[in-house]
């Protein structure tokens, strides 16, 4: 299993707000069924790393299919073979360091 930190920003879009388009992103991933999270910086998806991919270029080009003229993707990809990544255990593993 995998997990994908995904930041999709569109330009040339005429006005400097961009939530229109990410808000388009958040329901593709939602509609993807994998397990996420948004973050005010991006979005954590988890999965297998083919399937990360694959929705990481669809979301990439959904900001031209709604009328951008160029798109920015920043990715972000961990696997772990060893044991299973999920998005509460790394922070809490963090936060147990921290409280040592």
């Amino acid at each position: 299993m995998a997990m994908m930190e995904i930041s999709v920003v569109p330009l040339g879009t005429g006005t400097p707000g961009v939530s229109r388009y990410v808000a388009g992103c958040l329901q593709k991933i939602r509609d993807s069924g994998l397990e996420h999270q948004l973050t005010a910086m991006g979005t954590i998806v988890v999965g297998e790393v083919d399937e990360l991919l694959r929705l990481a270029g669809e979301l990439h080009r959904l900001p031209f299919a709604m009328g951008a003229q160029r798109v920015v993707t920043s990715i972000k990809l961990d696997e772990r073979r060893d044991k299973a990544l999920s998005i509460n255990g790394k922070v809490e593993a963090v936060r147990e360091k921290c409280r040592s």
